[in-house]
């Protein structure tokens, strides 16, 4: 019997709920989730092992237009990967209307050689007569190989979706040993699970002039020491970040903790710090020595 194998991007506009499919899929947190868009910053890749088959998938940031080096990051990461996939997955919020966003990335697609399967997600925010109208009006768009409605966060339609992009894969080989989930290091998805908090628990200006640096990640028989530095744009949200009397911190941390154990297995002591690094999604040498370049 023939091994299929092959690299599947998923591509959307800032949340879509593309990251929450992708954890889904693959019965993992590996990437994280927030209502805040814009949160996924790198493209990350998964592994979802089947019989007969191998589908790595990459989550992208969400396409979307705007200024700033950040967004050029995102946008570029997003953007590179559809050119080196075998199969596009592309991912429309039932509850959104489909504007300027979608037509600009429908127009990226148009020129990608894969084949490009539609994926109409939070159909369960929604009624059922909307999806009909919807589906035919992006179609009028483009010729999609597929397409079918999601709820990524109820795992609804999750697995026929899975069976039709494995049915899009070349043979291949295996890239990857099969108890592996992810090529991203433990420090990455650590620093993701810090940023992740920062998200859920601070204000509206925070989490988008947060970047988050492991320092310290030093693994004994019994504990897994890890440093980490929260790097801010100003003082104000270093202010907000750390909170009154280090409470704000301390839960940051306490939420982070919890998720990081769960993900690496074994008991962790984290230490946290707050940095001011000014105007740091502005300075291309900043942007490298976070990881967004």
């Amino acid at each position: 019997m023939s091994f299929k194998s092959g690299f599947i991007a998923i591509v959307g506009r800032p949340n879509v709920g593309k990251s929450t499919l992708l954890n889904a899929i693959l019965g993992e947190k590996i990437v994280i989730v927030s209502s805040k868009p814009q949160t996924t910053r790198n493209a990350v890749r998964g592994v979802k092992n089947t019989d007969g088959a191998q589908m790595i998938f990459v989550d992208t940031p969400g396409i979307h237009k705007g200024k700033g080096r950040m967004t050029e990051f995102m946008v570029g990461e997003a953007l590179a990967s559809l050119s080196e996939v075998d199969a596009v997955l592309y991912m429309v919020d039932a509850s959104r209307k489909i504007g300027e966003e979608e037509a600009f990335i429908l127009d990226k697609l148009r020129r990608v050689k894969a084949p490009v399967v539609l994926a109409i997600n939070k159909i369960d925010t929604v009624s059922r007569q909307s999806l009909l109208p919807l589906i035919a009006k992006i179609s009028r768009r483009m010729d999609f190989v597929d397409v079918i409605p999601i709820s990524a966060r109820k795992e609804d339609g999750t697995d026929a979706l899975v069976e039709i992009l494995k049915g899009l894969l070349p043979e291949g080989p295996e890239y990857y040993s099969k108890d592996m989930i992810t090529d991203q290091s433990e420090r990455f998805l650590v620093s993701e699970l810090i940023r992740e908090k920062v998200f859920e628990l601070t204000k509206e200006e925070i989490p988008y002039s947060v970047a988050v640096e492991i320092e310290e990640f030093k693994e004994k028989s019994d504990i897994i020491r890890i440093g980490a530095v929260i790097n801010v744009e100003r003082d104000s949200q270093k202010g907000i970040i750390i909170g009154k009397g280090g409470g704000m911190l301390k839960i940051v941390g306490s939420e982070a903790r919890i998720d990081i154990e769960k993900l690496l297995q074994k008991k962790v002591f984290l230490k946290l710090f707050v940095r001011v690094t000014r105007d740091w999604s502005k300075n291309d040498r900043d942007l490298k020595e976070f990881g967004y370049k």
